[in-house]
């Protein structure tokens, strides 16, 4: 059970408390009405008495007894309120000694009126209780001795009451703030929970994600390493070989090619070995970006006989490895496609250092194509511009692709210049 709920059960057990006080001093001023016998103080009659009692019994019965409703009704409760005020002031006239029963006027102050009508109410039910405290409406008209104690008894009751009153109000008000805060912070704790719930089911549900999205990020890195390493590698040796097959009369040039084709196997079989560990590509371990691009692109130039050049622009600053990997990788697809596909007679790369971009250009005055127009590669396992694109959007980068057929072709990747001291 919550605090709220514990407040709302104490609250109703007092208001039940409170309702049947008007019954215990309605019977006890007559009671002592009873036993006073004729003290010399004015009254009426028993039976113009009993019958005012009985009238307030029933008025206190009707009212509130046997309708609780009717409290949500603030017209009614007015209703009942002057009819009550009126019942005291008969039973005042009746006999001083009911004063004792005016007094709990003052419990229904609260909880029938309403804002400032409550003020209004607390000084009305002071009056009464007043005359009945100079022994009733018969000594108004006495002496002037009388008349100015009644002033003063008046005075002092309203004040009492007024004051009290106004203390309840702010009281009532301040425990209605606080328990309409402490059912919002009871809300607001449900609801928590509930989002607490929640976020665990779907933190279990990201989870179970993350692993998959994992190994289809996985599965795409092999396919991307298999495609740079092992399938260019074995398109350069079966070229090599075709050429030591060709040239089997000069034994000079057979050679080379054969040895070529066997680097190749060896180069191919260590990126193979460092692509299942997760390395960085050879040509990058103990070289800078530019150094290791040089390296690769004068291999490649000097296998196809095809003129090739490295033009590098801006400082040449280190940057992370995913990064770097990527655009070793990129200009290692876009030689292979040149060389598989263009026929060109030059190759240009830019490696261009901007201050948030790096990009990486490769253009080639080749036999060019249609971009709108899927290509196929002319070898099994084909992965091809696709390759390219996944890596380098995997990085947050572009890659655009320029080219028509006869006029060459234009590659540009454009990736996050994030350097090392920075990510640091």
């Amino acid at each position: 059970m919550s605090d709220v709920q514990r407040l709302e059960i104490r609250q109703r057990r007092a208001d039940r408390r409170l309702l049947l006080m008007p019954y215990v001093a309605l019977a006890g001023s007559t009671v002592m009405v009873l036993a006073a016998g004729d003290i010399g103080v004015p009254r009426q009659g028993l039976p113009i008495t009993f019958a005012a009692v009985l009238l307030a019994l029933g008025w206190l019965l009707w009212m509130v007894t046997l309708h609780p409703g009717w409290a949500d009704r603030p017209r009614v409760m007015v209703v009942f309120f002057v009819g009550l005020l009126a019942l005291i002031g008969l039973l005042i006239w009746c006999h001083p000694f009911y004063g004792f029963f005016a007094w709990t006027g003052y419990l229904y102050v609260g909880t029938v009126l309403r804002g400032r009508w409550r003020l209004a109410g607390a000084g009305a039910v002071a009056c009464l209780t007043a005359v009945s405290q100079i022994g009733g409406f018969g000594n108004l008209g006495a002496a002037a001795e009388v008349l100015v104690a009644f002033l003063i008894l008046l005075a002092f009751n309203i004040g009492i009451a007024v004051s009290m009153t106004y203390l309840s109000i702010l009281n009532s008000d301040h425990a209605a703030r606080r328990a309409e805060m402490m059912r919002e912070l009871a809300e607001t704790n449900d609801k928590l929970a509930s989002a607490l719930t929640e976020n665990a089911g779907l933190h279990a549900q990201l989870l179970v994600q993350a692993r998959e999205a994992g190994v289809l990020d996985e599965r795409q890195r092999m396919a991307g390493e298999i495609h740079d390493v092992l399938a260019q590698g074995l398109t350069g040796i079966v070229t090599q070989l075709e050429a030591a097959d060709q040239a089997a009369d000069r034994e000079s040039d057979r050679r080379r090619h054969l040895d070529t084709a066997r680097q190749l196997a060896r180069d191919s079989l260590a990126e193979a070995r460092r692509s299942v560990q997760a390395l960085r590509p050879q040509p990058l371990t103990g070289a800078t970006l530019p150094d290791a691009l040089a390296e690769v692109v004068q291999g490649w130039s000097a296998r196809h006989g095809v003129t090739a050049e490295l033009i590098t622009t801006g400082t040449a600053l280190p940057l992370l490895p995913e990064i770097e990997a990527t655009l070793l990788r990129t200009a290692q697809e876009a030689l292979a496609n040149v060389a598989r596909h263009a026929a060109a007679g030059r190759v240009a790369l830019t490696l261009s250092y901007m201050e948030d971009l790096v990009t990486l250009d490769v253009r080639d005055d080749g036999a060019g194509f249609d971009p709108a127009h899927t290509r196929t590669d002319e070898y099994a396992g084909g992965y091809g511009l696709t390759a390219m694109r996944d890596r380098v959007q995997r990085i947050a980068g572009t890659l655009a692709v320029e080219s028509e057929p006869g006029a060459g072709t234009a590659i540009s990747a454009c990736v996050p210049a994030l350097h090392v001291a920075a990510a640091a």
